[in-house]
């Protein structure tokens, strides 16, 4: 849960340091520009918001790493809610719409987060977590985004390294396997998740667990 706003705040403010330009570049999901990213991020931070106004009555259903489900296929970005993204963000018209928007949204995010009491039980696509739990997950969720925020952008701020090994380690747990010792935190989500393929190299390095690749979080 500490992680979660350090995280948080680096990935918004890597988007504030973006130029126009970069809004049009690709981003690291498939289908999606920057600016669609940015949207989604924006949709991020009205569901926290509207997590944490949610209590929830129930024992905790899931928890920080059971909150997701793993695919073996990685998005097209044709699902109609993805589609749904690029369209919302075309609307925006400017970049610095967006940016607006994802600062005023992201903001009140990041204080409701600050605010939240760890052990409320918050309720969330039909299941019940911790808000201790809830923020956890979300760390990787926007080390993710950060990494794809960035992917064709080599002048963007760089993720936080906490918050990359702090995602690698939930995403070997998800996993239940390690990556080589060899890899980055960075390429091993990358790769782990479906990001990048990884190279003949790293396929010889990471033996059977090659064969279960990619783990797709959602």
């Amino acid at each position: 849960m500490d992680l979660f706003s350090p995280s948080w705040a680096a990935l918004r403010t890597a988007v504030a340091e973006l130029s126009d330009e970069d809004f049009a570049q690709p981003s690291g999901c498939a289908g999606w520009l920057v600016r669609d990213l940015v949207c989604h991020l924006v949709i991020d931070a009205q569901d926290v918001l509207i997590t944490l106004v949610t209590p929830a009555d129930a024992e905790p259903t899931r928890n920080a790493l059971t909150y997701w489900d793993v695919a073996e296929t990685p998005p097209t970005g044709d699902d109609p809610l993805d589609a749904l993204i690029v369209r919302l963000a075309a609307a925006y018209e400017e970049p610095w719409l967006l940016k607006f928007h994802l600062d005023d949204v992201g903001s009140a995010a990041g204080r409701a987060a600050e605010l939240a009491d760890p052990g409320l039980r918050v309720s969330t696509r039909d299941q019940v977590l911790t808000a201790a739990d809830y923020l956890a997950a979300y760390v990787l969720e926007w080390t993710l985004h950060h990494l794809d925020l960035i992917a064709h952008l080599p002048d963007a701020a760089e993720v936080p390294a906490q918050g990359l090994a702090r995602s690698r380690e939930m995403l070997e747990k998800i996993a239940g396997a390690a990556f080589p010792a060899s890899f980055s935190d960075e390429d091993a989500l990358l790769v782990g998740t479906g990001r990048r393929a990884p190279t003949d190299a790293e396929k010889a390095e990471l033996g059977e667990l090659a064969a279960r690749l990619p783990f797709v979080l959602g």
